[in-house]
């Protein structure tokens, strides 16, 4: 960009036309330096070059880059006034931008306003919803460019799928998707299989992922991630590396999950160790939660404290305390679970549950001063 930047600034005519600016404006969106972009928008006003409809998407884009509403606005209100407030390609770059800054009753008002939407606006629409948890007028949205003729991209379904989870909803977004003949899309089979899994119904996980005509890493790791309380994790495991598919990190997380809830401590040490020297992994907090979640599930307490203080390399955080608490007030182990409890007590001094755990392992143990101490605690700070 640097390069790019002294090219721009030897243009002897840059300031006749919006095109080199708008080429520079975009590569610093590009790139993330959304900073510099805005940074050339505003000079370029202040140079008196216009603007045109290739130019505001881009300073758009930027705004909602640094999440800043104000900028985004201030842009708005430059599009209105240079004429643009009904170019269906600069409104849909206003919908994005209001709905990443966290506007979204702005990005409705901006989605409405457009007398002739495109694919681009009800996409742009259905995803601000999704971003904020909308489901209601996500389905609205759905609904609405489907009665429009007009079609989600493989994308959106896939977004809309995976972030809403009920079997009503699933079951009309795969039929609408079956009547489209895109089922064998991967990215869509894939937010399928993720559904059908997260509710339980692993036959028709397993029946999409058997079908696929082509499957990717995320494939895999979601019908491993589906059965991660089944035997049948394993097998897709050894299916994966038998198809010559490397695992990742998300694999292991996975597979070494399926160990711990399976109770097969032997395999997962096997798998921990595939993933270090085989894959050439290297294990992060959330491999060495499914460790001590795989030991203390099994009741080997001292084994589970053993990887936190002698084999990490790096400081705990609370999903590994936490994982190691959990199994202590399961297994009755007091010494390491004020151990755990307190480490708990200083990364997350606002988390109840942390809090309740610890009490439980003194009730359990007959230790009622303890348990009302650490109650006192918890009211202390407001829990």
């Amino acid at each position: 960009m640097e390069s790019a930047h002294q090219v721009f600034d030897q243009m002897s005519k840059r300031n006749e036309y919006a095109f080199p600016w708008n080429s520079l404006i975009s590569g610093y969106a590009e790139l993330g330096q959304y900073e510099d972009a805005l940074a050339l928008y505003f000079q370029m006003e202040e140079e008196g070059v216009e603007p045109d409809r290739f130019t505001f998407p881009r300073a758009l884009k930027a705004s909602a880059g640094i999440g800043s509403i104000h900028v985004g606005q201030a842009v708005h209100r430059d599009v209105v006034r240079k004429g643009f407030g009904n170019d269906v390609f600069v409104l849909n770059a206003l919908i994005d931008m209001y709905a990443k800054c966290g506007d979204i009753v702005k990005a409705r008002r901006v989605f409405d306003s457009i007398a002739c939407k495109d694919n681009i606006s009800w996409n742009s629409m259905l995803t601000g919803y999704i971003r904020h948890g909308l489901l209601a007028g996500a389905l609205q949205v759905f609904r609405g460019m489907i009665q429009e003729g007009f079609e989600p991209d493989s994308v959106t379904i896939s977004t809309i799928l995976s972030s809403f989870c009920s079997l009503k909803t699933a079951a009309q977004i795969h039929g609408w998707v079956l009547r489209r003949g895109i089922e064998w899309n991967t990215s869509v089979v894939n937010a399928m299989i993720v559904v059908y899994s997260n509710l339980g119904k692993l036959d028709g996980a397993s029946w999409l992922f058997q079908r696929m005509p082509e499957r990717d890493i995320v494939s895999w790791n979601s019908i491993i991630s589906g059965h991660s309380k089944n035997p049948e994790a394993l097998l897709y495991f050894e299916q994966m590396v038998r198809s010559c598919t490397s695992p990742d990190s998300i694999t292991f997380v996975a597979i070494l999950s399926a160990c711990a809830h399976l109770g097969l401590v032997k395999d997962g040490e096997r798998l921990f160790w595939l993933m270090r020297k085989k894959y050439g992994i290297d294990p992060r907090m959330e491999h060495y939660a499914c460790m001590i979640n795989l030991y203390g599930r099994a009741g080997l307490i001292d084994e589970a404290f053993n990887v936190i203080v002698e084999r990490m390399e790096f400081e705990a955080g609370p999903t590994v305390w936490g994982a190691m608490l959990y199994a202590c007030s399961v297994h009755g182990n007091i010494q390491i679970g004020e151990i755990a409890g307190q480490k708990l007590f200083e990364l997350e001094p606002d988390n109840q549950h942390n809090f309740e755990l610890l009490m439980k392992i003194y009730s359990n143990a007959g230790r009622a001063e303890d348990a009302e101490r650490v109650r006192k605690l918890m009211l202390d700070r407001g829990l």
